[in-house]
Parts: C-alpha cells; structure tokens; sequence
C-alpha cells in the first residue's frame, strides 16, 4: 500500500521546516495516521545536550476523527550497534476515548495586564490515558513534633503519558498558539466523546 503523499501539505511544510530527518519522521506519521485526516497538529522539534554530543528530538500530535497520534523521534550517536549515527522513530496511536485528561498550563507575562485571547509565553500540555502512571509517596506524619509512630505513606498518583513544553522563547509565538489551539481540538474531542 503507498502513502505517499498523504500528509496535509501545511503538516509536511511544518515538519521539513523543523530540519529534522522529515522524510523519516513524514513515513512514520503517515503509517500511524493509515489515511485518516488530521485534526490538529503540533510539531515540535527539541535540541538537548548530552555530555558533549547534542542530540535532538522531534515530537508530532496529530489528531484524527478517532484518534491521538503521538510521534517521536530521537537522534542517537553511532554505538555498538551501528557504525554511523541513526535515529528511531516511533507512534502510539491512542483511541479518544481512552483519553482521561487534557492539563494545559499557561504561563502568562504581567498577568494583571493580560487580555482575554492574549498571547502567553509558554504553556504546557499534558495528556494521560492511562498507559504511564506516576505516583509520588513521602512519609505520612501527624501534627505532633514529638511523635515517633509511623503513618506510613501518603503521595499522589497521576497519568502522565504525555507533557509537552513549548515556548515563546525557544519556539515561538506561533507554535505556543498552535499548541494551545491543538490542546483545545483534543479537548473538544474528548468532551464529545461523553456527550
């Protein structure tokens, strides 16, 4: 089956301006997405340094009719494994209904100032549907200083398959809006799906 060519032209633009590796990165997009048409979408490309070597990093989120597309993909030095440098590059497609949280978290510059629809410099998504967990435990106490029982553990569990930071600074003023307007379409859908 070839598909080829599948991908909405403004998604491809956007991924080949990201300058990373965007016909491995489109093939393996195209193979998840399996010719619905996308929604929304962010891409997002991340330069981390790792001792003295820099790697970087490609996530895309493609939204679909029924499903969340979550695409990465990673750099890697040459290793035991391989001679030259190589990269991986991998999807999880997650059905709409599986998903259980949409955290969005803005950061906003003088907010005494900020209008309604303004722009913000940063936010953060973050999507859970149950497929990473994370709990945090600390030790339980009482009010009592002076007390030596043990009350055992007390702490947090939350989904956390997915967190996404983007900023004015590192990214732009349109990928933050685009962000936000993809967190937005993945709401929506989710919100449909209980109606």
């Amino acid at each position: 089956m070839d598909l080829t060519g599948t991908l909405e032209p403004r998604l491809r633009a956007d991924i080949e301006r990201s300058g990373y590796y965007p016909a491995l990165v489109s093939d393996t997009l195209e193979t998840a997405l399996a010719s619905e048409p996308v929604q929304a979408y962010v891409v997002h490309h991340e330069a981390t340094f790792d001792h003295d070597e820099l790697r970087r990093h490609v996530t895309v989120l493609a939204l679909t009719p029924t499903r969340l597309i979550v695409g990465h993909t990673d750099e890697n030095p040459a290793d035991e494994t391989s001679t030259v440098p190589y990269a991986t590059s991998s999807t999880e497609a997650v059905r709409i209904e599986r998903i259980d949280s949409v955290v969005v978290t803005r950061v906003a510059a003088d907010p005494a100032t900020h209008l309604s629809g303004a722009p913000v410099r940063e936010c953060v998504v973050t999507i859970g549907w149950g497929a990473v967990s994370r709990i945090d435990l600390e030790p339980a106490s009482c009010g009592d200083p002076s007390c030596e029982a043990d009350h055992g553990y007390t702490g947090t569990a939350s989904n956390d398959d997915l967190s996404l930071r983007v900023s004015e600074a590192a990214d732009g003023a349109d990928v933050v809006a685009q962000t936000l307007t993809f967190a937005a379409a993945v709401s929506r859908a989710t919100a449909e799906r209980t109606r």
